[in-house]
């Protein structure tokens, strides 16, 4: 496209933005493609959405810029915020390049006050999903000012017909609980000041036309793929487009250009469909999919030891667990917290890695050893972000730790769950940390780490200035450099359950501990909503104990494995406890599991729409098959249940509906339609959408599992 209209478009998304005249370029349409467009077509796109005609006196702006400022008259937050000596300074950018091709741009700007130079790339990558990033650089020379950066967002604009918003909340055991509001007025943002985007963290921002569904509906969402402080921003002014947007949050003071110095912002992912929350999804999915890093082995069934044993580490019970799990058909056996030097509760340790004798006295490498020999592989939890005061590492270097000395001198000084924190941007605490896990992960030959992260930040300073994010970035290098040295290692990320569940983390990691409750009503809607951004294969979902820890609920075995079975799933229970029904149970799902998995692996993620919000039902569909999960959270309202259907089949296909067993049976009620006690039925693709299946009414608390195959 010519005349100063720049057109993007890939994967059934469109960008138009507006190129003309010195300025920073605008965004015009992000949505729908809109195919060729002729010169002429641009110059009347251009008439088209005007500001006004002469003799109108609206100062205020009207298409927005890619970073839109107080000085284009916009009323809504700024996309930057800038100072220079402690004065705000008012950026006037000017364009000197721009870099454009059929699906990305990137566009070069500078400030000749400031000697700054701006870079913002667009582009729209797999699954039609539009990353925007920017890089502010200081061109100065030695004697230039330094420029203070106080927030850095992209945004884009959204149609003004949008007037719902979603964003999430939650607690510890109880992430990503789903907030729809009204469209807010005004410049309106969320934020996380936990030093991890937190188990409330907003997630994402998505406007809807209408209340969001799953199978139908018009959104455009926002993510930031960034796994500390950060700002989820909506501006809806009464005289200007409405804009979404996110960044990160940064402290005062905490990114300072001094000449030469350049900040690169975190990848913002932007995500418009027109097929609901589902549509939403299968974006996210289909570009995680597309990575090269992405697990391509089947996801194997693990084993954790967590609550099975807790603290109580005794190397025979631990090695006849790992028999036991093998017998049953578990891949994976994952040691948990004890293991190392003193650490017999979590009041200590964090920071020695190195495996306590008096409780392991030949080291870890028998079990190790043993359960390669059994055939599973061997993992090992670790908190390599935090430090407790009473271990040797802190003791021997106390300015390893990333806190303001003045806070941990003061009477009453906040620690979370007796620990501290690590201060990785300390490049001999980084070094330290990678020479303990790298000699751990060589001597043993560990398959898998849990990595966690148990705690908030709390006043971070590094170097005496802020530090939340070169903690982050030390993070991220740390965990790259481990996957570098052992290019077969697998890392979990875990945030004392989902409070650290983002693309960011995802860049280093290979999969999400999705909550630290086990409890599978819970988990049901956690994994539902962590699903918006992450495909089934990278979330964990175990199976506890008969009675949740976390929150004190009992539930039929059969209840548990099938939620687990809508994730990379496993167990977290002492299995050496359980009776021979139990055990039978275990290695039935175990055998389903893998049977399954390639379809939940790999198929779109989709959500029937039912009307009692009792009902949960998740399919996974690829071409050929179909896994459905439908369970019950609460009492029915009605005595006849209402019907299933089911998306994403092929309607001039036949299939073969089976319910499978190999869990156990759900309890239902006086209502049970013939083909589901037969446990099998043959229909076509069209039928099943259409019309749907007869639910049973079932009691409450149960769940069952469909696996459909195309004839």
């Amino acid at each position: 496209m010519t005349s100063g209209f720049i057109r993007l478009e890939h994967e059934g998304v469109g960008l138009i933005v507006d190129a003309r005249g010195p300025a920073l370029p605008r965004v015009l349409h992000w949505g729908a493609p809109v195919g060729p467009i002729t010169d002429a077509d641009a110059e009347a796109l251009g008439r088209a959405l005007s500001r006004q005609t002469a003799p109108g006196t609206l100062d205020a702006a009207w298409q927005l810029s890619l970073s839109p400022q107080e000085g284009d008259g916009w009323t809504g937050r700024p996309g930057m915020q800038l100072r220079r000596e402690g004065v705000v300074h008012h950026a006037r950018w000017r364009v000197d390049g721009i870099d454009a091709d059929g699906a990305a741009l990137t566009v070069t700007a500078r400030d000749a006050a400031s000697a700054l130079r701006l870079s913002i790339t667009i582009g729209i990558e797999a699954g039609g999903v539009v990353w925007v990033q920017h890089a502010l650089a200081h061109d100065g020379g030695p004697d230039a000012a330094a420029v203070d950066v106080d927030w850095l967002e992209a945004t884009l604009p959204v149609p003004s017909t949008t007037d719902t918003l979603l964003t999430f909340d939650g607690r510890w055991t109880r992430e990503k609980r789903p907030v729809v509001t009204p469209m807010p007025a005004g410049a309106t943002v969320r934020q996380s000041r936990r030093g991890r985007p937190g188990h409330d963290s907003p997630v994402a921002a998505i406007a809807a036309i209408g209340a969001p569904r799953w199978q139908d509906g018009a959104l455009w969402g926002v993510h930031l793929a960034w796994s500390s402080d950060l700002t989820t921003r909506v501006d809806r002014v009464t005289d200007a487009v409405t804009l979404i947007g996110a960044g990160e949050l940064l402290r005062p003071g905490e990114i300072r250009l001094a000449p030469g110095d350049e900040y690169r912002t975190p990848r913002a992912a932007f995500v418009h469909t027109t097929a609901g929350l589902d549509g939403f999804a299968q974006r996210v999915h289909t570009w995680l999919r597309g990575r090269p890093q992405h697990p391509s082995s089947p996801r194997p069934l693990v084993l954790n030891t967590w609550e099975a044993v807790y603290f109580d580490h005794d190397p025979a019970r631990l090695a006849a667990l790992a028999e036991r799990a093998a017998e049953v058909g578990i891949e994976r056996f994952v040691l948990d917290d004890g293991w190392f030097q003193g650490r017999r509760d979590d009041s200590t340790s964090l920071g020695d890695w190195t495996v306590d004798r008096s409780v392991w006295p030949d080291g870890l490498a028998p079990l190790a050893d043993r359960v390669h020999e059994l055939g599973m592989q061997f993992g090992l939890w670790f908190e390599p972000e935090m430090v407790s005061l009473d271990s040797d590492v802190a003791r021997a270097h106390p300015d390893w730790l990333l806190h303001d000395p003045g806070h941990l001198d003061h009477d009453g000084a906040l620690s979370w769950r007796g620990q501290y924190v690590m201060d990785l941007a300390n490049p001999d605490a980084a070094a330290h940390v990678f020479g303990q896990i790298d000699a751990l992960v060589s001597e043993l030959g560990i398959d898998f780490i849990k990595w966690d992260h148990n705690r908030d930040l709390v006043e971070s300073v590094h170097a005496g200035r802020p530090g939340g994010h070169a903690q982050m970035t030390a993070v991220y290098a740390l965990l790259a450099a481990l996957k570098a040295a052992h290019p077969s290692l697998e890392i979990e990320s875990c945030s004392s359950g989902g409070a650290r569940t983002d693309l960011g983390i995802l860049g280093v990691t290979d999969r999400v501990w999705a909550s630290d409750s086990n409890d599978p009503v819970e988990r049901q809607d956690i994994q539902r909503w962590t699903g918006l951004l992450l495909p089934p294969e990278l979330v964990g979902a175990h199976v506890g104990p008969t009675t949740s820890h976390s929150s004190g609920r009992t539930t039929a075995l059969s209840y548990r494995m099938a939620t687990s079975l809508m994730g990379s799933a496993g167990f977290e229970w002492d299995i050496l406890s359980c009776d021979a029904d139990e055990t039978a149970a275990i290695t039935g799902f175990a055998a389903l599991y893998k049977e399954l998995r390639p379809i939940v692996h790999r198929g779109r993620v989709l959500h029937p729409e039912l009307r009692d919000p009792a009902w949960r039902a998740t399919a996974f569909v690829d071409s050929a098959a179909a896994v459905v999960v439908v369970a019950i959270v609460a009492s029915l309202e009605d005595a006849r249940a209402e019907r299933l259907r089911l998306p994403g089949l092929d309607a001039d296909r036949r299939y073969r509906v089976r319910v499978r067993r190999e869990i156990g049976p759900a309890e239902y009620g006086w209502i049970a339609p013939e083909w589901f006690t037969a446990g099998e039925i043959e229909l076509p693709g069209a039928l099943l959408a259409e019309v749907g299946l007869q639910l049973p009414t079932l009691w409450p608390l149960q769940a069952f599992v469909l696996h459909l195959e195309a004839l």
